[in-house]
């Protein structure tokens, strides 16, 4: 995994559920930056809807501050690579349930980010904490008034571990570039983590439209479900690609 860039940020992850349909192609080339190639497992695109939670956010050289350094988050997002190289995410919209943290990624990495009131509970039972249900929900606040919400209970079943290489479950959950637009140039940032603690999820109840918010048309049948229990993530620069 190539690594190079500073690291600029450092976050925890934790509680995230990785929710994926299989769409049509062309549905989500349409709505791509110039310069960017869908990234298909076997002739196949997805769309994915993942809310989690992130703790301990700061910038490097900053302790965490209270109030700007834990919050939920949920991303609508597609899989990309450029000319060939460089699989990645590009994000339709990054909800958040942080003022402030909306309006920095907005500037300073060109990324969708909504300012959202969004929640994680944990049905904890004390004889079964690690399989208990979870309850993710929000809505949108700002920018703009479309009123975008989700609401899914899902719970972790089955054994831990990492995907493994070449199968759908690495396609979609192992990426560690994104891309961005602003100004008609492209951008490149990385993370660096952990492989994923994954398990399969059972979806028990979903209500939804954040996919069809980004313009995207999803099925309406069960989503392939994953979750993770969380990573550790050092965030790099942002930097700008050349244009030829």
């Amino acid at each position: 995994m190539h690594t190079s860039g500073r690291v600029v940020m450092r976050q925890k992850w934790r509680d995230l559920l990785f929710l994926h349909w299989a769409v049509d192609p062309d549905s989500l080339r349409r709505l791509l930056p110039p310069g960017l190639d869908l990234d298909l497992f076997e002739g196949a695109a997805y769309v994915g809807l993942v809310p989690f939670t992130m703790r301990g956010v700061r910038p490097i050289g900053l302790p965490p501050v209270r109030g700007l350094s834990a919050f939920h988050e949920t991303n609508v997002r597609t899989y990309v690579h450029l000319d060939g190289r460089d699989p990645g995410v590009w994000f339709f919209s990054l909800d958040a349930a942080n003022r402030i943290a909306v309006r920095v990624a907005r500037r300073l990495f060109h990324l969708p980010y909504y300012d959202a009131r969004l929640f994680l509970e944990r049905e904890s039972f004390p004889s079964s904490v690690a399989s208990s249900a979870i309850l993710y929900g929000g809505v949108r606040r700002w920018p703009g008034f479309d009123r975008a919400s989700y609401l899914v209970r899902a719970q972790a079943v089955g054994p831990v571990g990492p995907a493994r290489a070449g199968t759908l479950e690495h396609f979609l959950v192992e990426r560690y570039v994104l891309y961005a637009e602003h100004g008609g140039r492209l951008f490149q940032g990385r993370v660096r983590h952990q492989p994923y603690p994954l398990q399969s999820a059972l979806v028990h109840a979903i209500d939804e439209n954040l996919v069809a918010a980004a313009g995207v048309s999803r099925p309406s049948t069960a989503p392939l479900a994953h979750f993770a229990a969380g990573v550790d993530v050092d965030v790099l620069s942002l930097r700008r690609l050349r244009s030829d």
